[in-house]
């Protein structure tokens, strides 16, 4: 998957909408996992040329069993995060098989994450950019939001806030989100899979 050694940077994006009105939504999710690990790792997310807001920092056990790591919010609306995603890679380096991309999944139950390398883009327009930007070898952390009630348009379930029975959840479920890419990161993509695959 990687050639790259333990010192090789890890560029973590979560995939979202910028601005306020969107900051709640179900699509939003992969920003909600980014802050909560920006504020792990101690750091705020600045500004950069790529068209993103990122932060750097370090996932994992003091000393070498830490890893480099850049968490980035595409600020360029979720069916343009290819280009940013790409921009962020080149910039720092970051090698095949070292993105991970954390994403709302309409084919999954809400709350439950599925991890996994690679693959098609299942329809969501995020991935679909980024894997034409950049090419399909990159981890996915799908966080599941349920499919829509009744009739109603995917578009709108997705642009909608999460409900407030999910909400009393929610916090737990970002937490647990956060958790596998630190896990993914340090200890690999088996082992996140064993504890966090659900």
């Amino acid at each position: 998957m990687s050639d790259a050694d333990a010192s090789s940077p890890w560029l973590v994006v979560g995939l979202g909408n910028p601005g306020p009105e969107y900051a709640a939504n179900r699509h939003n999710v992969g920003f909600m996992v980014a802050e909560l690990l920006a504020e792990r790792m101690g750091g705020r997310f600045k500004a950069h040329k790529s068209r993103a807001q990122v932060v750097e920092g370090r996932i994992g056990p003091p000393g070498p069993g830490s890893r480099r790591v850049i968490v980035a919010k595409p600020m360029s609306f979720m069916n343009l995060s290819g280009g940013p995603t790409t921009a962020l890679r080149d910039f720092y380096k970051v090698p095949v098989g070292h993105v991970v991309a954390i994403h709302d999944e309409l084919d999954i139950d809400y709350g439950a994450l599925r991890l996994k390398f690679g693959g098609g883009d299942n329809g969501h327009n995020g991935l679909k950019s980024i894997t034409k930007s950049g090419g399909p070898d990159y981890f996915r952390i799908r966080f599941g939001i349920g499919r829509p009630p009744g009739r109603m348009d995917v578009a709108a379930f997705v642009l909608k806030d999460f409900s407030a029975a999910e909400r009393r959840e929610l916090d737990y479920f970002v937490d647990r989100a956060a958790d596998a890419v630190e896990t993914l990161i340090v200890d690999g993509l088996e082992r996140a899979q064993g504890t966090y695959n659900s």
